[in-house]
């Protein structure tokens, strides 16, 4: 799973759209156009933070704002935010219809307009197609006239912890075409094969990944050189420098783990990668699992296969999650294997088409597994 960390900075076109989105939104902020209304009945999911504005914090990938509102007016304040300007991705759904993924500009907060044709009542899913280490998205206000939502039905919940197959990079080319733009610019966690689980299970969903993370080390780095996920997992943001921890509010029925693709990596090919060392990823693997025990005492358990590996890293992998399986009393564990991919989607990674193959064959699986809780 390649990480790649080179940005290009600004593009002239985009600084100029810019200045030219902030001095709209200025302007029509100035004749009375934009209101945004009070930020209340809002539903948030996912790795989320408040803003002291009452602002929402858009986080990790697929993580949602969603709302009720009356009417056709509907527009959403929106910023890309990280240490450094560039942009972002958001995906929208409307009344359980997918309308697109829309790009968010750097700079100050923007207006961006949702498509709203009939009257009446709505429901709008703001999702972040990007993920954690992309920065942020602020969701700021909507011009839109929220209702409170009807009562909501108790649903099942499912966490997925992984790295960028589950993040859903490389699965969407509707603004660019593999090989241009940013490393991101493909991304779309909507589409990622864990959501479209979800949704078909009518379920609540996390999704705790990270792209080239592995669980001793990275697709490109050894163990001591960068983070990997035990280590950040318990940070809001997934990273080893933010002081937010990662709360257990959302307590899951299921956890799923897709882990190993980036342990098993030979990196680009052109700095030295050791010798994948099973012991250290079945022992970290081991004390990731206990942690998440005691942090969710009644979920079950799923360790997943990697649908990228082949042959002998596919026989390797599978070896070591049954030394870890073997590490707990039987029955603690449950596994589910995908079926060896070639993948079509950029940079070796599953198109939006193996996504939804994926979820064909997990649904299953998993909808067997919350109806027995």
């Amino acid at each position: 799973m390649r990480l790649k960390l080179s940005y290009q900075f600004q593009y002239p076109f985009s600084v100029i759209f810019t200045l030219m989105r902030t001095v709209f939104f200025l302007i029509t902020c100035l004749l009375g156009v934009t209101t945004l209304h009070a930020q209340t009945n809002l539903e948030t999911g996912g790795r989320v933070a408040p803003l002291s504005d009452k602002g929402i914090r858009l986080i990790g990938a697929a993580s949602f704002v969603a709302f009720e509102f009356e009417g056709t007016d509907c527009q959403l304040t929106l910023a890309s935010v990280d240490d450094y300007p560039h942009h972002n991705y958001v995906s929208l759904e409307l009344d359980g219809t997918y309308l697109g993924r829309i790009r968010i500009e750097p700079g100050r907060p923007a207006p961006y307009s949702v498509a709203v044709t009939k009257s009446g009542r709505h429901r709008l899913v703001v999702y972040k197609a990007t993920e954690a280490q992309n920065g942020f998205v602020d969701f700021l206000g909507t011009t839109a006239k929220i209702v409170a939502p009807g009562k909501a039905k108790k649903r099942k919940r499912i966490e997925f912890i992984g790295d960028s197959i589950t993040c859903g990079m490389g699965n969407d080319e509707s603004a660019l075409p593999c090989g241009s733009g940013e490393w991101y610019d493909q991304h779309n966690a909507y589409w990622s094969y864990a959501p479209i689980t979800a949704r078909a299970l009518h379920a609540d969903f996390l999704l705790s990944s990270v792209s080239g993370m592995g669980m001793y080390r990275n697709w490109n780095t050894e163990n001591s050189e960068s983070e990997i996920m035990p280590e950040v997992y318990g940070k809001l943001a997934l990273r080893e420098s933010d002081t937010r921890p990662f709360d257990a509010t959302f307590q899951p029925d299921v956890v799923t783990i897709c882990l190993g693709t980036n342990d098993l990596s030979a990196g680009d090919g052109k700095k030295p990668r050791t010798p994948f060392d099973a012991k250290q990823f079945t022992d970290n693997y081991i004390a990731f699992i206990k942690m998440l025990q005691q942090r969710y005492p009644k979920a079950q358990i799923v360790l997943l296969s990697s649908p990228m590996l082949n042959g002998e890293r596919h026989a390797t992998l599978m070896a070591a999650l049954d030394t870890i399986q073997a590490a707990f009393p039987t029955g603690t564990l449950r596994r589910f294997t995908f079926q060896p991919m070639e993948p079509k989607g950029c940079g070796y990674h599953p198109s939006k088409e193996d996504d939804q193959k994926m979820a064909s064959e997990l649904t299953p699986f998993l909808k067997k597994l919350l109806d027995e809780k």
